[in-house]
């Protein structure tokens, strides 16, 4: 159990701080852009994207791996065992979307909630963001 738990923690920690990085250079770079405001945001959104589908690849990786190990369960239905078909769930897992396609088994279960909740909460920080940069940038054209 204690395996589980810090392989989980290691995956959750290293999206988050991979997020937190893409945000603050964004508040870095952000102020020195000689374009307009308008396009600022444009790629805020771009910026905070990449930054989500990064995120996304990082559990699509530990899915993958971790459904060859025998002691972590295995994702099961639709599900070829692919990279490809890891990062499809893990799509599906961070936005919370669970079209039921593929489910896991074992271990596997809990970064799958993990994943969901990490995704969660990343999206609602990409929005508030994008929010506070919008009302500092919007108004000034």
């Amino acid at each position: 159990m204690i395996k589980v738990f810090l392989i989980n923690s290691a995956v959750i920690a290293f999206a988050v701080v991979i997020h937190y990085e893409f945000l603050y250079q964004f508040t870095m770079v952000m102020p020195k852009l000689r374009i307009r405001h308008r396009f600022r945001i444009l790629l805020g959104v771009f910026a905070a994207l990449t930054a989500h589908a990064i995120e996304i690849w990082i559990f699509a990786t530990a899915y993958y791996y971790m459904d060859t190990a025998t002691e972590w369960g295995h994702l099961r239905g639709d599900y070829d065992g692919s990279l490809l078909s890891s990062a499809y769930f893990s799509f599906t897992a961070f936005t919370t979307l669970g079209l039921g396609d593929i489910t896991p088994s074992g271990n596997l279960r809990y970064l799958v909630g993990l994943e969901s909740l990490t995704g969660f909460v990343l999206i609602t920080w990409t929005a508030s963001f994008l929010y506070l940069e919008m009302t500092r940038y919007w108004d000034r054209e």
